[in-house]
């Protein structure tokens, strides 16, 4: 485990290694990581990449990110885009540095580390191309500050946990979700609780669990009908 601090705009942020080598960072004011210590970049591609991404027939998508983080979910998006044609909408609260970015070890190849390097260097609050057919809007917003203006096809959620912030978790939050949704979006997450699937089930959505990436026995995916 590394000891490097950093800073985000409002706190203080540990990388730390996780078990497949990839980095995650920690914040202590939350006791919280911002992925699976059993393995960043194979969470990512578990619970987001190949039962959403990758599970979907569109040709055109457009993802709505809670949570951009350390854009992990956004770089493997572009990463494995194949013939999609993306509009990519990620929400953060609390933005990484384009210093502490810079840091971290995701991609694998110098075309690799130049997508995951314009991703942070891109303009916050306005659309941009990240690369040919990949548009991306990152809002500095919190969740329940923001009405959609358009529809989504798939949801990446990853908030932090719901013992970490509870309020990302409520039936508030998953029918504002359901509503800015296309009929037959996917929503994907890592959190299995029975609780939230059952919220989720009683707002419409039709609800699998699906067997979960090192560490987890379950993780969630959720179709709207």
């Amino acid at each position: 485990m590394s000891n490097k601090w950093l800073k985000d705009k409002s706190r203080k942020i540990e990388i730390k290694v996780s078990a497949d080598g990839s980095h995650t960072l920690f914040v202590p004011e939350l006791d919280e990581h911002y992925h699976s210590v059993n393995g960043a970049y194979n969470e990512s591609m578990h619970v987001f990449i190949e039962p959403a991404l990758l599970f979907c027939s569109k040709s055109t998508v457009h993802i709505l990110e809670i949570g951009l983080g350390t854009g992990l979910n956004a770089f493997l998006t572009a990463t494995h885009q194949v013939d999609k044609t993306i509009f990519y909408h990620a929400l953060e609260k609390y933005p990484v540095t384009t210093e502490a970015a810079a840091q971290l070890n995701f991609a694998k190849t110098e075309a690799e580390q130049q997508i995951f390097t314009r991703l942070h260097q891109l303009p916050w609050n306005q659309e941009s191309e990240l690369q040919h057919n990949f548009t991306i809007l990152k809002d500095e917003v919190d969740l329940t500050a923001i009405d959609f203006d358009r529809h989504y096809d798939l949801v990446y959620f990853d908030a932090f946990a719901p013992e970490k912030q509870p309020e990302m978790w409520s039936e508030a939050i998953f029918k504002k979700l359901y509503d800015a949704m296309n009929p037959g979006g996917v929503l994907t997450t890592y959190c299995a609780k029975g609780v939230i699937r059952r919220t989720m089930q009683a707002l419409g959505f039709t609800v699998e669990r699906l067997p979960g990436p090192k560490g987890k026995r379950e993780m969630l995916r959720a179709v709207k009908k």
